[in-house]
């Protein structure tokens, strides 16, 4: 096979794509998968040879939208997206010409730890914005390559798929009757991705040197931290366009293994779940399937994390469910406390601002994007309980802004309390929370106060939601 040709075999047809989600597990990284490709794009791609694909002209003006839809911040070299597109123009003929014939060398990535949610810290990669462009780049033209070919239970980094998706596809094979769950946790998945194992699954479908080179070459790019370059021997660093598609062609090979051996699973990046029927079965699944991905992928299984248990007792891309035979979804706790802190934390930053004017301009948008991301949840009592905890953290605001008992007894008048009641409530002498959750702040600013305001309700705007998706 000549260096320019696709290693291809039958393409299988592909799942009627559903709508695109926006929640939360779609991180901005991840806004770097391109659209899947047609044939006719893999007939060009034969033709011309792949790294000739990747430079050519609509391929890279795709990229470089994508990139500037993107944002981002500037890598080590410091140019940002708005100031790539004028550079292009003086330097684009040498680029083109270093990627032609192998010679280009990518800078070195930009290191940065973000925290978890859960404590701990995830470390980024910020490639330089040429990079990315190329990464872009390089993404489109392999994504219509590898991804017919991925597992129909494969959900992460594909157009067309998401973390809704896999969710519901996990508790259809619960209702088929399987109750227990092996909850894998690949321990840094993306920091001990084997360079020379994600090469050989590369080498499957893609045989031309030189893309291949370059590839490699992105791999082991240093990371820069506190101005010190380290050697990269292992992983690929998220933040980089090519990482997503990477991690799933990597773990494809885990994803047909699972199949081989007739299991049923959802897999969302390096979230996977297994379902089985036996806890017999789960330990025993936990314990060959941990051997395997350590052995054939030299993956690390965090045993601390990982565990052969019940669905309702675990979570999965944020979810949990019910202890019905039916299992309903449920949002687990652990989201549910995470989302509390995120908007104790807003309000702190609202208090000394318009409350209207803050309520439209940032507590909405959290609001909506995280029901947004949760509107499959079928138990209506925590949305209930979290819109009267947000109004309340609302009233706390208003107490605190208002200081003085005698602004807080005309407010309270002002809103319909009698005098007599507005007065002993505006000297009671207790705290700001307290107040917002006693009778008179009830009474003087009801649900009503906040609608006027505009403010979003979690379980109003579920129903909005799915009646949306019943038309």
């Amino acid at each position: 096979m000549a260096n320019n040709e696709v290693a291809t075999d039958k393409k299988p047809e592909m799942a009627e794509p559903e709508r695109e989600e926006n929640g939360q597990y779609l991180l901005s990284y991840r806004d770097g998968v391109a659209n899947v490709g047609s044939c006719a794009d893999l007939d060009h791609c034969r033709e011309v040879g792949l790294m000739s694909a990747v430079i050519e002209r609509n391929n890279m003006k795709k990229a470089l939208r994508r990139v500037e839809k993107n944002k981002g911040c500037p890598g080590i070299d410091g140019m940002t997206v708005d100031d790539l597109g004028s550079w292009l123009k003086e330097h684009w003929v040498m680029i083109r010409s270093k990627l032609l014939d192998g010679s280009y060398r990518p800078s070195a990535v930009k290191h940065v730890a973000i925290p978890k949610p859960d404590g701990g810290e995830r470390m980024l990669g910020i490639p330089t914005v040429l990079d990315r462009l190329i990464q872009q780049a390089i993404s489109q033209v392999l994504v219509p390559i590898f991804d017919p070919h991925f597992s129909e239970t494969s959900y992460g980094f594909r157009q067309g798929r998401n973390a809704l998706q896999a969710v519901q596809h996990a508790r259809k094979i619960q209702h088929e009757g399987k109750r227990w769950v092996v909850d894998l946790d690949l321990e840094k998945f993306f920091d001990h991705v084997n360079h020379d194992i994600l090469m050989q699954q590369l080498r499957v479908r893609v045989s031309d040197r030189v893309l291949l080179k370059l590839i490699s070459k992105y791999l082991r790019a240093g990371l820069l931290k506190d101005g010190i370059e380290s050697q990269r021997l292992k992983g690929t660093p998220q933040g980089g366009p090519l990482s997503p598609l990477l991690s799933n062609i990597m773990l494809d090979a885990f994803d047909k293994e699972l199949e081989g051996r007739g299991h049923s699973f959802a897999r969302y990046a390096d979230d996977c779940n297994i379902y089985v029927q036996s806890k017999a079965a789960a330990k025993r699944v936990l314990r060959s399937v941990s051997k395997w991905l350590t052995q054939r992928l030299q993956l690390k299984v965090n045993v601390t994390k990982s565990e052969a248990a019940r669905p309702w007792q675990r979570k999965f891309l944020g979810y949990s469910v019910t202890n019905h035979k039916k299992a309903k979804l449920r949002i687990a706790p652990q989201s549910v406390k995470r989302f509390r802190g995120k908007v104790k934390s807003l309000m702190r930053r609202g208090r000394g601002r318009n409350l209207k004017r803050f309520i439209k301009e940032e507590l909405n948008t959290v609001l909506r994007g995280w029901i947004n991301y949760f509107r499959a949840c079928e138990t209506k009592g925590i949305l209930d309980e979290l819109d009267s905890w947000i109004r309340r953290r609302l009233r706390n605001i208003l107490w605190r802004q208002w200081k003085r008992p005698r602004t807080r007894r005309n407010k309270l008048m002002a809103l319909g309390l009698p005098e007599a009641i507005a007065s002993k409530s505006a000297g009671n002498g207790r705290g700001a929370w307290w107040n917002s959750g006693a009778s008179h702040m009830n009474l003087a600013l009801r649900k009503k106060y906040f609608d006027k305001l505009g403010l979003v309700g979690l379980q109003a705007e579920k129903r909005f939601l799915d009646q949306i998706a019943s038309q």
